[in-house]
């Protein structure tokens, strides 16, 4: 059974929902934007919740509303026994910087961001890759040869993806187009889903015809819009194809849930901690195919994809961080 609750965002709430269960039950907190937004949070709650459906056991959560609920949701959930607490974004770095070196037998397990603690794993996936899969399917499958892409909060993180995403588009089409936009440099960047579809009208104005969207829930607002346009979108972290059958050509999966259930499922003290990297080789990224877009991929772009997925866990096809330089080679 999984508990249930939301973060109300007083002191008393958070006691509440964090003495509601027993000792060392694992907890996960939700980034902002809440645990249904279709994309990251929504994978990590998958994760937490096949665990529970696979052992009978239960959960505590809490879904943030505020970056200064992170460090104190974090304290009340290790002081009442959580262990182990999973962080679900970058953003949480902060506080758990802070937090994790006064419960050291607590087990920490951030995702997206790296803590230099005993007591704490850090999960990093290489988004670059599975976007590179997902640029070589917009490449293929556009027909002005110019292509969108539409990034949430403008950080490292997400230029991984733009760059990864223009890097696959040009394997398949060197003379490509690649039009790329920020929502913002806030964390209200994730939430815009109306400025979402504003950036993705400005693409298709300059010929776009296949927009990807890495923006959380900003990017709900690409995909409609898309969709909206008569051009092909793709979703980000979940399978988004189901939101628009036919119109979404695929989703770079980002397996957020699998490092959740991992997480969840390792025997305490067993956990190894420090950082930890999902990729192609780790079936941590990928490219979504089901009865959805199974009309848009054909066999041989299917067959491209897994030779370029193999090169790549092979190391012949080398895909560039952007995160290890601040530069993308492709513009």
């Amino acid at each position: 059974m999984t508990l249930m609750k939301t973060f109300l965002g007083a002191a008393a709430a958070l006691a509440l929902t964090a003495g509601a269960a027993l000792a060392q039950d694992p907890a996960i907190i939700f980034d902002l934007g809440g645990k249904f937004d279709r994309s990251f949070n929504e994978a990590a709650f998958r994760g937490a919740e096949q665990w529970a459906e696979e052992t009978g056991g239960s959960y505590r959560e809490i879904e943030l509303q505020s970056d200064a609920q992170r460090e104190q949701a974090m304290r009340r959930l290790a002081e009442s026994g959580s262990n182990p607490i999973v962080m679900a974004g970058f953003s949480q770095a902060s506080a758990l910087e802070v937090v994790a070196p006064d419960y050291p037998d607590t087990t920490f397990v951030i995702i997206d961001g790296v803590v230099d603690a005993p007591n704490v794993r850090s999960v990093i996936f290489r988004e670059e890759q599975g976007s590179y899969l997902v640029g070589m399917l917009a490449g293929m499958a556009s027909e002005s040869g110019t292509v969108g892409f539409v990034g949430g909060m403008d950080i490292p993180l997400i230029s991984r993806f733009g760059c990864g995403y223009a890097q696959g588009v040009r394997a398949v089409n060197p003379d490509a187009v690649i039009i790329q936009n920020m929502t913002g440099t806030t964390p209200a960047a994730w939430n815009d889903p109306v400025r979402g579809g504003e950036l993705t009208r400005g693409q298709i104005s300059q010929g776009a015809d296949v927009v990807f969207a890495a923006a959380g829930g900003t990017g709900l607002g690409v995909l409609q819009t898309a969709a909206d346009e008569g051009i092909l979108s793709i979703g980000v972290d979940s399978n988004q194809n189901y939101l628009h059958p036919g119109q979404v050509l695929t989703s770079m999966l980002k397996r957020v849930d699998v490092a959740v259930y991992d997480a969840f499922s390792t025997d305490l003290g067993e956990i190894e901690t420090g950082i930890h990297f999902f990729g192609l080789e780790e079936d941590g990224v990928g490219y979504a195919l089901d009865e959805y877009n199974a009309e848009l991929i054909s066999a041989e772009m299917q067959a491209t994809l897994a030779e370029a997925r193999a090169s790549i866990i092979a190391g012949d096809i080398v895909v560039h961080n952007y995160s290890e330089t601040g530069s993308c080679p492709v513009q």
